[in-house]
């Protein structure tokens, strides 16, 4: 289990549940199917699947959890048909037209008469509490996947304290000055990929792919003004990734080694496998995440030196 892209959380207060206790709570909310009149339905799974018997996999002191989210399909050109064609029947029986607001109850009545009969598709998301570093981690490209997963959790656990990683310098001022020249944090280097952004009202946006950072081009955009917003680094030769100026992480990738090391691995099944790709995945980013804390001047409200 090898997460590609990273919504990182930080805990507000040290995490109190133990293994057995955060699986009993997540119990109460399984992974199901829609009911007949659902949209959706969004609850906890077995992180192993079918070869598992828990809704948490615990391993060097990271809980894994995993959201699976069931989501009813009903494509809004078929409502539409429907609602097109029942207006048109009730105009030509009766002669009158359909206003707007009858037409609204029309189309509630087709979703609640259409939703039994739906296909359905799903969608897992995967998570890990670290809980000796203070970390959430959730394996999702947007926040709002993220949040999704994270709401349902406050709703299993009663509440859970955290707030979306925050740094004390500007994400985007500093990964603009890195590009225009200055020298990166430690173990952290540039790649070949970046988006840079005019951030007046209708500014332009440019972005860049297998393109030397250091050329004439690029530095010609930010003397005109534009940032950068996101940035391809690579850290210490184990981790290649892009940033985005809100801290997320998209399209990571771990090294050859530390992926050869995984393989090197004696799993007897593949439970074992799991283990040791989570073991070897959330050490990796347990010194990843406090060093690009660092490389942006510590948390935010942090008052630590």
């Amino acid at each position: 289990m090898w997460f590609k892209n990273l919504q990182i959380y930080r805990l507000s207060e040290p995490f109190q549940l133990d293994g057995d206790a955060l699986n009993e709570k997540l119990a109460e909310h399984p992974a199901r199917e829609c009911g007949a009149l659902e949209t959706y339905s969004y609850g906890w799974e077995r992180p192993l699947g079918r070869k598992g018997d828990q809704r948490i996999h615990q391993a060097g002191g990271c809980l894994m959890v995993s959201a699976r989210k069931v989501d009813k399909v009903l494509p809004a050109g078929v409502i539409n048909d429907f609602v097109r064609q029942r207006a048109e029947e009730i105009e030509d029986n009766e002669g009158r037209p359909v206003r707007r607001r009858e037409r609204l109850e029309i189309k509630e009545q087709v979703i609640a008469e259409l939703l039994p009969q739906a296909f359905t598709q799903s969608h897992q998301t995967y998570a890990y509490i670290d809980t000796r570093g203070g970390w959430l981690v959730v394996d999702a490209a947007s926040e709002k996947k993220a949040e999704e997963l994270v709401e349902k959790l406050r709703e299993s656990l009663g509440s859970l304290p955290l707030k979306p990683l925050t740094t004390r310098e500007s994400p985007v001022s500093v990964l603009t000055s890195w590009l225009n020249g200055g020298q990166p944090a430690a173990g952290f280097t540039l790649l070949d990929e970046c988006e840079l952004r005019d951030l007046s009202d209708e500014g332009g946006i440019v972005r860049c792919r297998r393109q030397d950072l250091a050329s004439d081009e690029i530095r010609a955009h930010l003397d005109a003004g534009k940032q950068a917003v996101k940035l391809g680094l690579a850290w210490n030769d184990r981790l290649e990734f892009l940033l985005a100026e809100d801290l997320s992480i998209k399209r990571l990738r771990f090294s050859d080694e530390l992926l050869e090391e995984a393989a090197d691995q004696q799993a007897e099944d593949e439970q074992a496998r799991f283990d040791a790709d989570f073991v070897l995945m959330s050490g990796e980013l347990a010194g990843f995440l406090p060093a690009l804390v660092e490389a942006f001047g510590g948390l935010e409200g942090d008052e630590s030196p």
